[in-house]
């Protein structure tokens, strides 16, 4: 069985760390900061979608990509938290499953993030943003992850908190759970699974009962 993890909002709460870099871009380049909860409704998103979302011209993205990036590199481990649960969920599911992460992060980031939280080894593979062309909702992530691993396993769940997580999978053709302990609400995840959980803990029960499946 392969698992694949989304990263925020599914194991780890990197809020902060997103929304004081996002200020920083903005102030960087002289422009009022858009609120938090605007911010907050677009991750998930990679980078070079959210900024344009937030206003920003096609033109100027990637300078305050950059920017962005500058900043979050220094405080992105000293403000991003485990999710409840995240850890316990990540060492069961490795005794069952082989791990992956397929993130809109960047990969350099999110490796750097799951080492600092002594987790990085449980995962065999790791995708992020810079990896492919098409991010998720596309499979392309999906795919790329897979085909670093066995394939040949007879069970693929993709685990996320966003719809885009669970839209990617079904393009990919594999099974998705959905949590709502991250950025998207209940009645959005329902429209893409009727598979979803309140917490993370649910991957307790949820991975010793599909493990009989592989």
């Amino acid at each position: 069985m392969i698992i694949l993890f989304d990263l925020d909002g599914t194991l780890i709460d990197s809020t902060e760390a997103i929304l004081e870099s996002f200020g920083v871009a903005f102030q960087t380049h002289g422009k009022e900061v858009p609120e938090d909860e605007s911010i907050k409704a677009e991750i998930g998103h990679p980078l070079d979608v959210m900024f344009p979302t937030l206003g920003v011209a096609e033109e100027e993205v990637a300078a305050y990509v950059h920017a962005y990036k500058m900043h979050y590199r220094q405080i992105s481990c000293a403000k991003t938290v485990l999710l409840s649960g995240a850890r316990e969920a990540v060492i069961l599911a490795s005794e069952h499953a082989t791990l992956g992460v397929v993130t809109t992060k960047t990969a350099k980031y999110s490796i750097e993030l799951l080492e600092h939280m002594d987790l990085m080894d449980y995962f065999e593979v790791l995708i992020g943003r810079e990896d492919v062309t098409h991010p998720k909702p596309h499979p392309e992530p999906i795919f790329k992850a897979l085909s670093k691993l066995d394939s040949h396993k007879s069970q693929y769940w993709m685990v996320g908190d966003t719809p885009m997580d669970l839209m990617a999978a079904k393009a990919a053709n594999i099974e998705c759970v959905g949590v709502t302990c991250g950025y998207a609400d209940e009645s959005s995840l329902r429209e893409h699974t009727p598979k979803f959980k309140s917490e993370v803990q649910f991957l307790s029960s949820k991975i010793i009962s599909i493990s009989a499946l592989s």
